[in-house]
């Protein structure tokens, strides 16, 4: 029986001529990341184990971007941390604020991560990487730190469930209504420590935004990974922001799936999760009115700058309803730059909107938007649990930066379309 994508790049860092679903594991890894978050643990777990180094001051990433500028002491510390490990060890991709960004849109955009690499990270949205053909996977702390030390990792297999993509998306429909549509499929454990493979002649009509959307909310399904096939966008894309040399894997014909879910992308519809999974999805037409409180633009699932310029074609002449907090944190300081030079940022505050440094902050309830007490919030992020932004009786309602843009001008679920465009 032949391998998945993802079971070739395993076996290929394994130093193995084939590997298996459930198979044990250790592999070398091309990159270690953490955040302001999570760093602190791997490095005070790191001084317990004693290590005197690191395996490779050039394939570890530091990005402090939660809590940062920092809100208060405690998060001060943390990015003191972080930023003292950094320079006793001279790693040389930490990104001070300034030239920092939210980690998941930074890394590819340094061209950090190339196809063929496996990536661990201290954060469970590592597994955007997949965008790129990559193997890339959240871990807990204690395991970064393990990779900080010794440059490898034990890993079990996954195995797969193929999701073949035909067609192109309708307008003001994107990346985050597929995969908001798959997970309302499947479920948030549908995909279970599986590897979710993305194939099909439909993948050809979604932009490398598209992609780092679905794979950056793959771990919404409880998958291990997502990853998708490398094609001539994706080769450019890595050519364009990368010096590194990148190797495409393919999945062999005979792969063993345990799936396969066809999905017709003309078919689909803006798409919204409801509190407090985000398996709870529901397309416009089948939406009641919901007041809302807040919307949020950014996050490392839509802060890059296709989500940007849609939610200005939808701004551009209108504004933000009265009482409604919207929020736009664009993902990078570059992607901020260029929302400036091509008029972006003056549309949003026109618009009456708020435009903050890029940071993860409302996303986790940590800060730049908390709600409060009954609030509701249309939010282009990854998670609405419980509590999620704020308080634990609050609502978070995720969707795509379109029907995000939409709702903050009429102040409830809205699509494009009800403003006429």
């Amino acid at each position: 029986m032949g391998m998945t994508m993802t079971q070739k790049i395993l076996a290929a860092h394994a130093g193995l001529h084939e590997v298996k679903a459930g198979q044990l594991i250790e592999a070398d890894l091309d990159l270690v990341l953490g955040n302001d978050i999570t760093s602190p643990v791997a490095i005070h777990e790191m001084e317990k184990m004693k290590v005197t180094g690191v395996f490779d001051k050039d394939k570890i990433a530091l990005v402090p971007d939660h809590f940062v500028p920092n809100k208060d002491i405690k998060s001060a510390e943390h990015c003191k941390c972080v930023r003292e490990f950094a320079s006793a060890h001279d790693i040389t991709n930490y990104f001070e604020v300034g030239e920092m960004g939210i980690e998941h849109a930074l890394l590819p955009e340094k061209g950090l991560v190339v196809a063929g690499d496996v990536v661990i990270g201290a954060d469970s949205h590592t597994c955007t990487y997949g965008a790129l053909g990559a193997f890339s996977t959240g871990v807990g702390s204690t395991d970064m730190a393990a990779g900080m030390a010794t440059g490898k990792a034990w890993f079990k297999v996954p195995a797969a469930i193929k999701f073949n993509l035909t067609g192109k998306l309708p307008k003001w429909v994107s990346g985050k209504d597929v995969i908001l549509h798959i997970i309302g499929m499947i479920g948030v454990d549908g995909a279970l420590y599986k590897s979710m493979e993305f194939t099909g002649d439909g993948i050809a009509n979604l932009t490398m935004d598209d992609r780092f959307t679905i794979a950056n909310m793959a771990i919404e399904a409880g998958a291990k990974n997502g990853i998708f096939p490398v094609d001539d966008l994706a080769v450019s894309y890595m050519k364009e922001h990368s010096k590194r040399e990148f190797k495409i894997y393919e999945a062999d014909e005979d792969a063993e799936y345990e799936q396969e879910i066809v999905i017709d992308l003309s078919t689909l519809k803006s798409t919204v999760a409801f509190p407090h999974l985000p398996e709870n999805t529901k397309t416009m037409d089948e939406i009641d009115e919901v007041v809302i409180d807040q919307v949020v633009i950014g996050s490392c699932t839509n802060g890059r700058l296709d989500d940007l310029r849609i939610a200005a074609k939808v701004l551009e002449g209108r504004k933000v309803a009265k009482g409604i907090r919207c929020i736009i944190l664009p993902a990078t300081q570059k992607i901020y730059l260029q929302a400036i030079d091509e008029g972006l940022i003056q549309i949003f505050i026109k618009a009456g909107a708020v435009v903050s440094t890029p940071t993860c902050g409302p996303c986790l309830g940590g800060y730049m938007g908390i709600l409060a007490k009954g609030e509701r919030c249309v939010s282009t992020t990854n998670r609405n649990f419980v509590g999620r932004m704020g308080h634990v009786e609050s609502e978070v309602y995720l969707a795509s930066p379109a029907v995000a843009a939409a709702s903050a001008v009429t102040g409830k679920i809205s699509s494009p379309a009800e403003l006429g465009l």
